[in-house]
């Protein structure tokens, strides 16, 4: 299992190249889902800044995902700001749909804003419950545009989510047929959305399908952070996922009561 995390951010080699990990050929995305279309204008992507250095110039590329669910605030996850290379010399937020336009690999001129991320205390601490949830405070609340709600206490405890479809949302790699391996991975170009059913629910985690041969989409590098919607609510974040972006999310609860102690500290909760 690997982090929704674009490969692109080990090496600045791989991003001046335009090689950004989640490269794949088809329009279709998030993977195996359909162009957003203004559906969730709360949903913004992570914009990594790096400096290309034969030329000098700034670079821009797609990081991960996350949510706004207040006026100043973006829920992500914590892999998304701990332990970025020294390449990377800042990182912003935009809410802007398309970020890529002629899909080069690289983000176009959008609208950034600029804050400053704060991971979870306990991030990494431990192997059944990584706390991988973060926010980033933004510098200037955004007044345009409404929060996205966050889901109740408990939310996911309660039976009879099979039945139910969950949305996932992200900015990431694209993959639209599922015979390929990474030869079928292109980068990310805008907001995207893809049904979900649900597999499992733990303590910390809740684990959905994104296999398209039984109608699901799912997430894949650069939606790190990114929510999944049920019924509006945001109920959990992606966090992971198999290699190759094709069978299985695994993603972070929010709902949870460690979850929400954290968030508290900068939103009012449900």
């Amino acid at each position: 299992m690997r982090s929704r995390l674009p490969l692109v951010v080990a090496t600045l080699t791989a991003l001046v190249a335009g090689l950004v990990a989640g490269t794949q050929t088809s329009a279709q995305a998030i993977t195996f889902g359909v162009p957003d279309e203004g559906e969730h204008p709360n949903v913004g992507s992570f914009i990594g800044e790096s400096i290309d250095p034969e030329t000098g110039d700034t670079l821009l590329f797609q990081l991960c995902t996350g949510t706004l669910i207040a006026e100043d605030v973006v829920l992500s996850a914590s892999h998304c700001f701990a332990g970025l290379p020294d390449s990377i010399t800042a990182v912003h937020f935009t809410l802007d749909e398309v970020i890529d336009a002629d899909r080069d690999g690289l983000v176009d001129d959008v609208d950034l804003l600029s804050g400053t991320p704060v991971t979870h205390p306990l991030y990494g601490h431990r192997a059944n419950n990584t706390y991988d949830i973060a926010v980033f405070l933004l510098d200037a609340a955004v007044t345009d545009v409404e929060p996205a709600p966050l889901a109740p206490a408990h939310t996911l405890d309660r039976t009879g989510l099979r039945d139910e479809t969950f949305t996932a949302v992200g900015y990431g790699t694209v993959r639209s047929s599922i015979r390929q391996g990474p030869q079928g991975f292109e980068a990310g170009w805008r907001r995207e959305k893809a049904d979900q059913e649900l597999l499992s629910v733990t303590k910390a985690w809740v684990t959905l399908s994104m296999n398209p041969s039984t109608g699901n989409g799912g997430t894949c590098y650069g939606d790190s952070g990114g929510p999944h919607f049920l019924n509006g609510l945001v109920v959990s974040i992606t966090v992971t996922g198999d290699a190759m972006c094709k069978a299985t999310d695994k993603t972070y609860r929010v709902d949870t009561p460690w979850a929400r102690q954290f968030l508290s500290q900068f939103v009012e909760l449900p």
